[in-house]
């Protein structure tokens, strides 16, 4: 009879290990920004959404009105800080609704080094306080 403190330590290596060993790729988790501005301020919309990542997909203007309805999308890791930013870029005119949408892959392998994965997986390491290499395969295989 095998308890769990056998168990889930050799299964824990076996996962981590496979997960080294595979194609790995990251999630990271993306807003839909609605933002509200004059047609002057979208300059600045654009080039303070370009700078973190992001992206317009949709550009209505309010009828009648010189206030125009845009959408976008923005990785969560690029807003902190989005709206003081964006309010700086359009002197205020912006206002910026955020809201969870999907989940997007990040197109680059975590394991190569200076890549965006490989960098987003470094600093919340650092944030974490573990190490900051990604252990080998080799640190997971059995050697009895």
């Amino acid at each position: 009879h095998r308890g769990g403190n056998q168990i889930i330590p050799t299964a824990r290596r076996g996962f981590l290990g496979a997960q080294l060993v595979s194609n790995p790729r990251l999630l990271e988790p993306v807003y839909l920004v609605e933002i509200q501005c004059p047609e002057m301020a979208i300059g600045g919309v654009y080039s303070c959404l370009n700078r973190r990542r992001g992206h317009i997909f949709e550009e209505v203007p309010r009828a009648g009105t010189p206030i125009y309805n845009l959408r976008a999308f923005l990785p969560v890791q690029e807003s902190f800080g989005f709206t003081a930013d964006l309010r700086a870029q359009t002197s205020g005119q912006a206002f910026p609704q955020c809201v969870f949408d999907h989940w997007q892959i990040v197109d680059s392998n975590p394991l190569e080094e200076g890549t965006d994965s490989a960098t987003i997986i470094l600093d919340a390491r650092r944030r974490k306080g573990l190490k900051i290499e990604i252990p080998s395969a080799a640190k997971f295989i059995d050697k009895l």
